[in-house]
């Protein structure tokens, strides 16, 4: 899909709600999908639009056969706390949301069905009983971060000739980011690596983790998720003025600057989440959909920033890569 496409269809989304409202008026209800977006709009714009798409294959037409109101909780966990209080009260169908605010969700209603189109470790975080039978009302994608982690550090170690010391931030505040950067650090350390780490929690913790770890690391391992994504180009920003190379989950953050990212498809995962708000919304329940998870991981290397760097990215690495931005 097109950019302009895009921002058509997601301009449109503004007024869901309105539309939904006057349907039923006209006797024509129709289903109304809250989406919590825990990020902004620009930074999951390209996941959105895959998931507006799959809907619309499966015949869930915006504004004619379903409405959509997306809220946006801009990385702040009291945010997500009001926008999912506001869908509990709108009384909507069906609520899609990423992992970071499946436990704000979960704490305002257990009826309204809630599909995460990515989670990791939704059974250690208590979101589902399991995978196969995930119980009450919430579903989805799920990824176990610790079978991509040690993927990372290795990938940094082919890219980064004579790397012996790591650096890891994350966001001290969330507990999945602490258990995915125990899991890096534990990886590192099983690889002969020094490892520095640094916690941030807030836009203005970012510059002095940096500081933190300067003149510590030869490389940088970023753990992603809602709030990092949000704060991306000050965090690539600040890794190109220290001279890291950075390594993270989400493909956004080579778009913003940083030197490789490797994980799930992010787009593929959107899009199998329609399937999931289609099974709901024609009568299934959540707790008897289970849980699946990505079958597809992209490495995407960002050649310009390299180049910046003095690297030289192996041959070997790059004919891996998905994509490569130059």
């Amino acid at each position: 899909m097109r950019r302009r496409e895009f921002i058509t269809l997601l301009g449109g989304a503004a007024a869901a709600w309105p539309l939904a409202a006057r349907a039923q008026q006209d006797g024509k209800a129709v289903p109304v999908i809250g989406f919590l977006g825990t990020t902004t709009r620009i930074a999951q714009s390209e996941w959105v639009a895959a998931f507006l798409q799959r809907l619309r294959e499966l015949g869930w037409i915006e504004g004619r056969t379903v409405a959509i109101e997306f809220l946006w909780a801009e990385g702040r966990q009291d945010r997500a706390e009001e926008i999912a209080a506001h869908f509990v009260q709108r009384k909507v169908d069906v609520i899609v949301t990423t992992g970071t605010a499946v436990a704000a969700l979960k704490r305002a209603t257990s009826t309204i069905p809630i599909v995460f189109t990515v989670a990791v470790d939704p059974v250690g975080s208590g979101f589902i009983a399991s995978l196969a039978r995930p119980g009450g009302n919430v579903t989805g994608m799920s990824i176990q971060s610790r079978d991509v982690v040690g993927k990372r550090i290795e990938l940094l170690r082919e890219i980064v000739a004579g790397m012996r010391r790591l650096a890891i931030i994350a966001n001290s505040g969330y507990p999945i980011a602490v258990q995915e950067m125990d899991e890096a650090r534990a990886a590192a350390a099983a690889l002969g690596l020094d490892v520095v780490t640094a916690g941030i929690q807030r836009a203005e913790d970012i510059g002095p983790a940096f500081e933190n770890i300067k003149g510590r690391a030869d490389a940088l391992y970023v753990v992603g998720e809602a709030f990092v994504n949000t704060n991306r180009v000050r965090i690539t920003t600040l890794a190109l003025g220290f001279r890291l190379p950075l390594i993270c989950a989400f493909r956004e953050v080579a778009d913003a600057g940083g030197l490789v990212t490797y994980g799930a498809s992010y787009h593929a995962m959107f899009a199998r989440a329609a399937n999931f708000v289609d099974k709901i919304l024609r009568g299934v329940k959540p707790a008897d959909i289970p849980v699946e998870q990505p079958t597809k991981f992209d490495l995407v290397i960002n050649l310009t920033t390299a180049k910046a760097l003095g690297i030289a990215v192996p041959p070997t690495v790059l004919a891996r890569a998905d994509e490569v931005i130059e």
